[in-house]
């Protein structure tokens, strides 16, 4: 199985891209796998935070369209030429790669991602879809597209320019510049950047620390932040009444009450 998922005793769910061979391009298999999971994690209550990391020396090369091409190429009895019909991007993409960047964006659990080596194309837009990005010193984040003779696609025109500002998302989208880890990290495009063998250590404090927190305020926290994207003031006003509400009838807000009185750290369950 090119994606490996499980869950330990402290509530995180890690994703592990799993084709070293393929710098662990994504296929369709396995981004239906990745659907399947963070969907399900958004309602498993025993999920408290997502961790997406990749096997061996890199992330994720971004879509493995070789493999693809040749594959949709082939014909029933094993030769080549037969194209696949026109619009078959189009029709396939809102099920695939345009579901599942969403769904990290919108799923109310945190996710964390830790990236070495090449994140590419979808690979760079799973980083940027997760809440927390850490990666290490010398790994490539780059947009492959323009080198390659075709447009972007898993939400790489829309995350970047929210992330860096019009001009450098630019630079990567238009004119192909490949930014290191530490490049990344001073342009606030991650969280943070670490030496390599660092990176795991980095990725699990901030793992724990998400495990530990309040989760359904944090869930709702995310919703709120990415919902205020595209609403009115009047109407995220709204919505953070509705979060309120909502978070206010939790254990955790009591637990953090408790805690704040008797000037201790609260003891989260998630609940």
């Amino acid at each position: 199985m090119s994606l490996h998922v499980d869950l330990d005793s402290a509530g995180v769910l890690r994703l592990v891209l799993d084709r070293p061979d393929k710098r662990n391009a994504l296929d369709d298999d396995t981004v239906s796998a990745l659907i399947e999971a963070v969907d399900s994690a958004g309602r498993d209550e025993a999920v408290r935070v997502i961790l997406l990391t990749g096997a061996g020396d890199h992330f994720c090369g971004g879509f493995d369209i070789v493999s693809r091409n040749d594959s949709v190429s082939r014909n029933p009895t094993g030769g080549s030429g037969q194209k696949p019909r026109a619009g078959s991007i189009q029709r396939r993409l809102p099920s695939q790669a345009h579901r599942l960047i969403p769904l990290l964006l919108t799923v109310q659990t945190p996710v964390v991602c830790a990236a070495r080596g090449w994140a590419a194309g979808i690979g760079l837009h799973l980083l940027l879809a997760a809440d927390v990005a850490v990666v290490s010193d010398d790994a490539r984040l780059w947009e492959p597209f323009s080198e390659r003779g075709f447009t972007p696609d898993s939400g790489g025109t829309w995350l970047l320019p929210r992330r860096i500002g019009e001009v450098r998302a630019r630079e990567m989208l238009l004119l192909g510049r490949a930014v290191s880890g530490t490049e990344a990290a001073d342009w606030r495009l991650v969280h943070q950047s670490v030496p390599d063998d660092q990176l795991e250590a980095a990725a699990e404090s901030v793992v724990l620390e998400l495990a530990n927190g309040p989760t359904v305020a944090l869930g709702l926290t995310k919703w709120l932040m990415h919902a205020g994207v595209s609403a009115t003031v009047e109407e995220h006003l709204r919505n953070e009444a509705f979060a309120l509400e909502l978070s206010s009838r939790t254990e955790d807000f009591r637990e953090g009450l408790a805690a704040f009185k008797d000037k201790r750290k609260p003891d989260f369950k998630g609940r």
